[in-house]
């Protein structure tokens, strides 16, 4: 091997290089290690720990020193399947940046395209403002986009014109989506850099207005989610005295009494009369009870929803329960018309309850026409988090001129008129304070409302970074409990450690002191691909770990074509140099060739994956580079040193020299047989396919599942038909052990918001307490490293993101299967190696889909069809090719070194010649491939089993399915001549290159 140096220095710098990265990770976890100690399990006394150390140098190389953040910032990211956290992919809502652009016109047809838009949304593959253009030209008539009532506004003056086409206006409304959403993508990660995550990632998808979202090992999740979700909306707003509203209550519980009269006895009759006939301020504390707690006595639909409060600027108090009810009934068109003309624009808004309440204050705030605040929180200049004279947490504020003039005249007007002023965010009431000192000059304000310290860090921090200019919806979201990500890890290195010792034993078993090099070479490979791995900043997760052990598979794949050619060389009496150095020189092409196949299977799952998939997909095209050194260069810098010191290789053992040796099978005789059997299979599974179909996961349907462990065994069907009765759509699957539980259910599928989800998880607790043994909802859904009880896990797709990903996963398999075709043709020259290769893989993937129809109801282990499942069958696809590329390039091979030789005897030899390499290496991935699937955890069982599906099938494919398509398409007439004399020409040509 030549610049023997150059590969030495670049060896010794690539392992001083990984070995430094490696090393923030090793220090990063001994200074975690020492906070949990030290805090003795209390997770404040550990932040607080290590915050401490958080600009304090704490680890010194010599060549520098680095403190804690800098220990953290370098070392490995873990994703969230391993650290426990938060991802989300959030909406930013097109349809309200269009309102907002239209100065929420009420024009009809506006309107009525953006309903339309929504509707299309459901089924469509285009961008929201795509899918309203084309509901609006659909029923414009001679509307325009540019008319004084849609988007020829103030706002954008300067920018559209009352003269420009619909054309013209298009381009700037997409424009300025786009701005709104970069403005949106800002303001969310400023909020996640105020939150102090430790290596969070947030970026855009496309130009949709997705944002994804994660946040690995966050430790209060629902606080996260609160923080991503909430549009800090704060608007400052004049609240009516409550005494004005008494008679519009009477004559709103008598309207809505008449309206419910059957559920009404005569008893009530004289309730309602008293109440007519109290004076105003009698009728108001007549209509309100004094106690949220009395039972209500007489039937009144409004009186009994709601109590007097002694704060005079809280129109009611309503229990939390009842809070949608009252609603309902207080925006009844018939209950709102009972209003007198001045009050008519009035809002009605909710206060934020105090913890552990069971009712909240009602407001009524003075409205105007177009529902606009005389204050919005755009002026606010800064907030901090401060306290009030009694030591209870607030938000202080600080407004810029605009602002304080205003804030300035509204104070006054509170203190002249004995009124308070309402300070909302994101549509509630968080203080109603009055004024008692005169008007407030400056633009200083303060927000008190029984804030906790966190929930008052987070507004102002929400405050200063600025709000979303539009609602943010979780459409697809994952949280991982710390304890599940612990089991995960410690899964992960069982399956690690049990895959690397059988891979290891068995290259020293099968190839002697000459698999010793290799086995050296593969540690050396890991090395490098965590060193890799922590240098790019790239995140680690369960599936990349078992990316990183298939990665073992490979490398020992590289390592066994070279021996099994180093093998041949000295079979034929040629020297051991000579043999070793022929052996690596034809080794090289079938190498490259199996590695860049499987490389760009890799990288179409990197595009169109995400999360851990994109991880996987990571780990893996890392792995292949990694591979492709240390297999070549440093195999082959130890094997010379050891043969240049005199030492005797013979790359077997004394069991092995003579195995699969002088083997002839005839099998392209066997191939009639073979599509039999292939026909018969495929066939099986079409029929399951449409009979059966595929669980499908909430991946590709939508809905939200939940992983629930109980301290006893539990029955699923029992659970599921329970699960039924409560949700109309539900189902119970045994997880792993017969503890835990993987609960799916489409109920309110389409609704995304944060009240819905816990709401859900309520209704899910309160179906599963009698299997709970009495532990409290706290505790249920927890964050907890030590939890073994409760919610472990919760994942929630919208269908409108589900559809996407199956359309993404179908053009990823799609894609990649052209691809490879693409590069076959391009190294072969011929479109039937290219067929053989395609066909046989399509051949593969109806295989492992037709059994996961056929046994996903009988399995003990989850077999959904998801994005895991996708990675999984492009893996196969890259597995599959890999065979199958090695035997056409011993095709290509003979077909220069024999010339005289019959075709079939060509392909025949060549298949028994490369049998050796493709067993060993489909056995040794197999081996692999059960350390992970038995030891490797429940979560990613599956998705092993679709990949040992994939071997298995693939290796019969690459022998009997593509080598044998590829000769049929060539069998006859002149193609036959013409493809051996092409093969032949390029072969010269490339001599004389």
């Amino acid at each position: 091997m030549q610049n023997k140096g150059l590969v030495k220095l670049f060896a010794v710098l690539f392992g001083l290089v990984s070995i430094y990265q490696l090393s923030f990770t090793f220090k990063a976890n001994s200074i975690e290690d020492t906070a949990v100690a030290v805090s003795n399990g209390d997770e404040v006394k550990e932040r607080k720990y290590l915050d401490s150390l958080s600009n304090e140098d704490v680890f010194n190389l010599g060549i520098a020193n680095y403190t804690y953040n800098e220990v953290k910032e370098n070392a490995m990211n873990l994703g969230l399947d391993l650290k426990g956290g938060v991802s989300v992919i959030l909406q930013v809502s097109v349809k309200d940046i269009l309102k907002g652009l239209a100065n929420y016109s009420k024009d009809p047809v506006f309107n009525k395209a953006l309903d339309d838009a929504s509707e299309l949304q459901k089924n469509s593959q285009n961008d929201f403002v795509e899918d309203f253009f084309i509901a609006f030209d659909a029923i414009k008539g001679d509307t325009k986009l540019a008319s004084p009532n849609i988007f020829y506004t103030r706002a954008l003056d300067g920018e559209i014109e009352g003269s420009m086409t619909d054309d013209d206006v298009k381009p700037i409304i997409r424009r300025k989506i786009d701005e709104s959403i970069v403005s949106a993508f800002e303001v969310l990660r400023k909020r996640i850099d105020e939150f102090g995550v430790t290596s969070p990632s947030i970026q855009r998808l496309g130009s949709s207005g997705r944002i994804l979202v994660e946040l690995p090992g966050v430790k209060d999740k629902e606080r996260a989610i609160k923080l991503l979700q909430s549009t800090a909306q704060l608007e400052f707003w004049d609240v009516y005295k409550r005494d004005l509203f008494g008679p519009f209550l009477v004559e709103a519980n008598n309207l809505l009494k008449d309206m419910e009269a059957p559920k009404v006895d005569s008893e009530t009759e004289a309730t309602d009369q008293e109440a007519e006939e109290a004076t105003e301020d009698d009728a108001i504390a007549d209509l309100l009870g004094s106690d949220p707690d009395s039972t209500a006595v007489e039937v009144n639909p409004l009186r009994d929803l709601l109590f007097q409060s002694p704060n005079p600027a809280v129109l009611a108090v309503v229990n939390i329960k009842d809070k949608d009810k009252v609603t309902e009934y207080l925006n009844m068109p018939q209950v709102r018309a009972l209003l007198p003309a001045e009050q008519r624009n009035v809002k009605f808004v909710f206060g934020k309850p105090a913890k552990d309440s069971e009712v909240v204050d009602l407001y009524a705030l003075i409205g105007n026409r177009d529902n606009v605040p005389p204050l919005s929180g755009a002026v606010v200049t800064d907030a901090r988090q401060d306290y009030d004279a009694v030591g209870k947490p607030t938000v202080s504020m600080q407004m810029n001129a605009k602002g304080a003039k205003i804030w300035e005249e509204m104070t006054g007007r509170a203190y002249t008129q004995g009124t308070q002023i309402a300070i909302a965010l994101d549509n509630v009431v968080y203080s109603a304070p009055g004024v008692t000192t005169g008007p407030i000059s400056g633009g200083n304000s303060s927000i008190s409302g029984n804030f906790t310290l966190n929930e008052a860090t987070d507004l102002a921090n929400v405050l200063r970074a600025g709000k979303l200019p539009a609602s943010a919806d979780i459409i697809q979201g994952e949280v991982v409990g710390p304890s599940l990500g612990q089991e995960a890890i410690d899964s992960g290195k069982m399956s690690f450690l049990i895959a690397l010792g059988l891979v290891l034993v068995w290259m020293f078993l099968y190839y002697g002191k000459a698999g010793l090099f290799a086995d050296i070479a593969m540690l050396f490979n890991i090395v490098l691909i965590f060193g890799v791995l922590s240098g790019l900043g790239a995140v680690l997760t369960l599936p990349g770990i078992a990316g990183i052990v298939l990665t073992i598979g490979m490398s020992v794949d590289a390592n066994v074509l070279i021996f099994e050619r180093i093998r041949e060389e000295l079979a034929k009496g040629k020297g051991m140099k000579e043999s070793i150095a022929d052996g690596f020189s034809n080794a090289l092409s079938s190498i490259l060739d199996a590695n860049i196949t499987t490389g760009l299977t890799a990288l179409i799952l990197f595009i169109f994956g995400t999360g851990p998939i994109k991880g996987f997909a990571t780990t893996l095209l890392i792995g292949i580079g990694t591979s492709l050194f240390t297999a070549i260069f440093i195999t082959r810098l130890l094997v010379d040193w050891y043969t240049e010191r005199g030492g005797s290789l013979d790359f077997s053992t004394a069991i092995t020299k003579n195995l699969f040796r002088n083997i002839d099978i005839n099998f392209l005789r066997k191939r009639k047989a073979a599509y039999i059997i292939s026909g018969a299979l495929i066939l099986i599974s079409l029929g399951s396919l449409f009979t059966n179909g595929l669980d499908q996961g909430v991946d590709f349907v939508g809905g939200r599942t939940y992983q629930v462990r109980f301290d006893q065994d539990v029955s699923a069907n029992e659970i599921s038909s329970e699960l039924m009765d409560a949700f109309g759509s539900a189902e119970a699957k045994t997880f792993g052990s017969a503890n835990q539980l993987k609960i799916t259910t489409k109920f309110k599928v389409n609704e995304t918001d944060n009240a819905v989800d816990e709401e859900i998880r309520t209704m899910l607790y309160n179906e599963l307490q009698p299997y709970l043994n009495g532990i409290s909802y706290d505790d249920f859904i927890k964050d907890d490293a030590h939890k073994t009880v409760g919610l472990m896990k919760y994942y929630k797709v919208s269908p409108t993101i589900a559809d996407d990903i199956k359309q993404a996963s179908f053009w990823a398999i799609l894609g990649s299967l052209i691809v490879v075709f693409l590069y076959i043709l391009f190294r072969f020259k011929r479109w039937q190696f290219s067929l053989g290769a395609v066909a046989a893989v399509f051949h593969d993937v109806l295989i492992v889909l037709g059994v996961f129809s056929l046994t996903y109801k009988y399995m003990p282990f989850s077999m959904e069809i998801d994005q895991a499942f996708i990675a999984a069958i492009l893996t196969v696809i890259g597995y599959s090719l890999n065979d199958t590329v090695v035997v056409f390039d011993r095709i290509r091979e003979f077909f220069n070194e024999h010339t005289s030789w019959p075709f079939n005897k060509v392909i025949n030899v060549s298949l028994s010649s490369t049998l050796s390499r493709t067993l060993n290496t489909s056995l040794t991935t197999l081996v692999v491939l059960l350390a992970i699937f038995i030891f490797g955890g429940d979560s990613i069982r599956g998705f092993m089993f679709a990949l040992i599906v994939g071997v298995i099938v693939g290796t019969y494919s690459s022998l009997f399915i593509a080598t044998p398509l590829m000769y049929d398409s060539v069998k006859k007439g002149d193609a036959k001549e013409a493809l051996k004399n092409k093969v032949k020409e390029e072969d010269l040509d490339e001599a004389k290159a």
